[in-house]
Order: structure tokens, then sequence, then C-alpha cells
């Protein structure tokens, strides 16, 4: 395997899913506590060093058997530097450690009755770090999806507030009408007319370069006063309730001119054929989402267990 790569396979076997493969290579590191049977099998995503420097590649397979329930998580933010003194750049890394970019992708199949929760705290880019991410997720039809991707505006304390250069990250479901392939690589080369792109999402945000006669805006211009943003992409049968809670409390919302900035903002919309939705939040504080999405997903602690759920929105 080359550095940075990592494949996570889960089997349902009578009542009970396990892990048959469960692999990894530096800087990537991935660990799964016990839990009780009754609970959904978990993955922690970690890398050595507390984070990525300018330069790291990370790849991930996952994929989701009939029938099974995976969540993962991490712990802690994912922090992405810029460059650490010392530090050498990866294999298969190019460029220099002053203009690298930092790369994460994951592809993931889940087959029929599966279900998927992806819930990491957020990635926290340093200053000048460039950072780029890329998600694809294949999905039968029957299956469920809980995507949960959000950034901070980095190091406030250190006066930090969307100090890096780049960051680009991109969401794409799919909807697979028909047995999905057992390897998530064949997979691709066997998707069909049939399937549906579902969503495709795309967050972009760089510094501008300046342009003659206008005033440079900056990111912390632009994107103050808030410091975390989050977006949430669910589908299948286990969100059918809580999209449904969602759409309810939506309509609800009143459209009203504010003296200041309300402290937390979110929209709602439906994608697909009505059984999906895209819930986006922006924040002044971390907590203030966390804390939101925690109380909205309160009902898949039932689906991932009470001892998974706190994990990720205790």
């Amino acid at each position: 395997m080359d550095p940075g790569t990592g494949r996570i396979v889960l089997r349902k076997h009578g009542s009970e899913a396990t892990f048959s493969e469960l692999s990894y290579v530096y800087p990537l590191k991935l660990l799964s506590p016990r839990l009780s049977p009754q609970n959904a099998n978990a993955v922690y995503v970690l890398t050595y060093g507390g984070g990525l420097v300018g330069g790291d590649r990370v790849e991930l397979s996952v994929v989701v058997d009939a029938g099974a329930a995976l969540v993962m998580l991490t712990q802690g933010s994912t922090k992405v530097f810029k460059n650490r003194p010392g530090h050498r750049l990866s294999a298969r890394s190019q460029g220099t450690l002053s203009d690298a970019v930092t790369t994460q992708s994951l592809e993931v199949s889940v087959a029929r009755e599966g279900a998927l929760f992806l819930l990491p705290d957020p990635v926290t880019c340093f200053r000048s770090a460039a950072y780029n991410q890329v998600q694809i997720f294949r999905i039968d039809t029957s299956a469920s999806l809980v995507l949960l991707d959000w950034v901070t505006s980095g190091r406030k304390s250190l006066g930090e507030e969307w100090a890096f250069s780049r960051y680009y990250s991109m969401n794409e479901v799919w909807i697979c009408d028909r047995p999905l392939a057992k390897d998530v690589r064949k997979a691709k080369d066997a998707r069909k007319e049939k399937d549906v792109r579902l969503v495709k999402d795309v967050m972009l945000l760089e510094e501008q370069e300046p342009v003659h006669s206008l005033p440079l805006r900056t990111l912390a211009d632009s994107l103050a006063p808030y410091s975390c943003y989050a977006t949430l992409i669910m589908c299948g049968p286990l969100v059918q309730s809580t999209l449904r809670s969602l759409s309810t409390e939506y309509a609800q919302v009143t459209v009203f001119k504010h003296a200041s900035p309300p402290d937390l903002l979110w929209s709602f919309s439906v994608i697909g054929d009505g059984t999906a939705c895209v819930v986006r939040v922006a924040g002044t504080e971390t907590e203030t989402v966390k804390d939101w999405l925690g109380e909205r997903l309160a009902p898949f602690e039932g689906a991932m267990g009470p001892d998974l759920y706190h994990r990720a929105f205790g």
C-alpha cells in the first residue's frame, strides 16, 4: 500500500457485523473501539502527529456490506498545517513544503439496507495552509447516509481567522439501483447509466487576487462574523423522520431584519425525490453549530447507539 492509503471493509455475518479489512499506512491511522453488539460499528480516522502537513496525501476507501451500519468519527478537529519543522514530504507528494497542497480523498460504497454515519470533527486550517478534499459516495437505493462536512476559521486565539490560503471540499452522492460491487474500486468501473447522481456539493474558500481599482476583500471580510460553516447531507430510510422534522421547523422560520447578525444561521433544501436533503449551518462559534446539530440529529442515537452518538456530539 502507498503512504497515506487506507481501506475499511465492514461485512455482515448473521446478526453481527465485523471488519474483514482495516488497513492503513502512515500518516493515516484507523482505530475501531470495541462496542456492544447492539451498536453500530465505529472507526476513528486519525493522523499521526495530530494533523496533516503540506504535501500529505490521504486516500481512504470504505465498503459497507448489506445490512451493516458504520459510524466514522475523528478524535478532535482535522488540523491542516502549512508545514512542520523537520517534516519530510510523503513519498507521493510533489513540490516543496512552501507550496504543497494537503489532499484527502474518500470513496465509499454502501450496499442495500446498509448505513454510513460520517460525523467527523471539523477541519481547521492553519495560517497559509492549502487543503483539498474529495468525497464520493455510492449507495444502494435502500441504504442510508448521514454526511457532515464542516470547517472552522482557524486558531482564533492566535488571530488566525480565515487566514489559510485555500480550502476546497467536494461531496458527490450517487444512488445505485443495482447490487453494489464488493470492492469500491470495482464499483467505480461498474457504474451503469441508471445510477443517479443525487448531489454534487462544492465549497471553495481561497484568497482572491487583487483586482485593479477594487478594494481587496479577504476571506475574513467575506465570511465574518461566522467562524464555522457546516454542510449536512442526508438520504435513505433511516433519515426520513429527521428530514420531516427539519422541514417542519424550517417552514416556521420567520425572516426579518436583524440589528446585528444572529449567532447561528441555517437553511434546509429537499433534493432528489424528496427523501434526501442538504442542510447548511453557519455559527459564530464551533460549539454553537455542534450543539445545534446534536439536538437535530438526536433521533439517530437509536441507530448509532448512545455511546457513539455522545462521542460525536457530547
